[in-house]
């Protein structure tokens, strides 16, 4: 039978809504931060082999906040470098944001931005299909491979891009997580089939241990507050439903067993903590970092 549930991904201007939302409510963002400002560096300090010019490819970039921290980071190592930077984000909206911020931000002439309105797909389809012979020294995905069909793949294009000493970060929610927890248990009944929303960086890791890729990894410590899901027709409360579950209006479309199952693990230790009247989740992130290929 079908399942009546929507995928939240379907309506743009909702998900955008729940997502800001979430970054209000968690400290995602601080903890990808923290990362770029003390980890990253060490990561970036050997790509280029010296060259003058790096090219530079963000895979769902959203609206460039955290893309234009990491190519800060990217000049501080590489000062005197131009930058080649291919945005690549299907969210017009997000692309608008992306533009309108880098329009506010001086010293950024090193830079020439490419804005690709268009999937992972559709951005590996149109490379092949224009035979791109450019390599990049740095490419990033963010939180964006629980929106392709097959996360093996679109690493493997993505690392074959890897020019001499490249990078590839892909930053996903911890397997150890709370959304870990959620999926493992409800991956049937929320997980959209045509994509692989439900992966983590436990899942990214297996893939590669398959395939004999050698990988760095680190976990980022990271909660939000949640509380407000288990008041009964809260707007926000609902709202962060909808992005924990990845359902369109959730709490209306979901069976009272679903919805009752849902909200139960959610207070469960293996996926939130409780203090002081607060339901704080668990949403530690995973960072891998995989070279060119050998």
């Amino acid at each position: 039978m079908a399942s009546p549930l929507k995928s939240l991904v379907n309506d743009d201007s909702r998900y955008q809504k729940s997502f800001q939302l979430f970054l209000e409510r968690s400290s995602e963002h601080k903890c990808m931060r923290d990362f770029i400002h003390n980890k990253l560096p060490d990561i970036l300090a050997s790509i280029g082999d010296g060259k003058s010019h790096l090219n530079v490819i963000g895979v769902g970039s959203g609206a460039g906040e955290i893309d234009l921290e990491m190519l800060s980071e990217l000049h501080q190592k590489h000062p005197g470098v131009t930058v080649d930077n291919e945005v690549v984000e299907p969210s017009s909206q997000q692309l608008h944001n992306y533009r309108v911020l880098v329009s506010q931000k001086p010293d950024l002439d090193y830079i020439k931005f490419t804005w690709n309105k268009m999937t992972a797909a559709q951005f590996e389809q149109h490379w092949k299909v224009k035979k791109m012979t450019k390599k990049a020294d740095f490419i990033h995905m963010i939180q964006m491979l629980y929106y392709v069909k097959d996360p093996g793949v679109t690493i493997n294009f993505f690392q074959s891009l890897l020019g001499k000493n490249g990078k590839l970060l892909i930053i996903l929610v911890s397997g150890e997580s709370g959304w870990g927890k959620l999926w493992r248990t409800y991956r049937n009944q929320l997980c959209d089939k045509e994509i692989s929303q439900c992966v983590t960086t436990g899942d990214i890791k297996n893939i590669l241990d398959s395939e004999g890729v050698s990988y760095q990894s680190y976990e980022l410590p990271s909660q939000m507050d949640i509380s407000e899901c288990f008041t009964q027709g809260d707007e926000n409360g609902e709202l962060l439903l909808d992005f924990l579950t990845e359902v369109l209006d959730f709490s209306k479309t979901a069976s009272p067993e679903l919805r009752a199952g849902v909200l139960n693990l959610l207070r469960h230790p293996d996926c939130s903590v409780e203090s002081e009247g607060k339901v704080i989740f668990n949403n530690n992130l995973g960072v891998i970092v995989i070279d060119q290929l050998p």
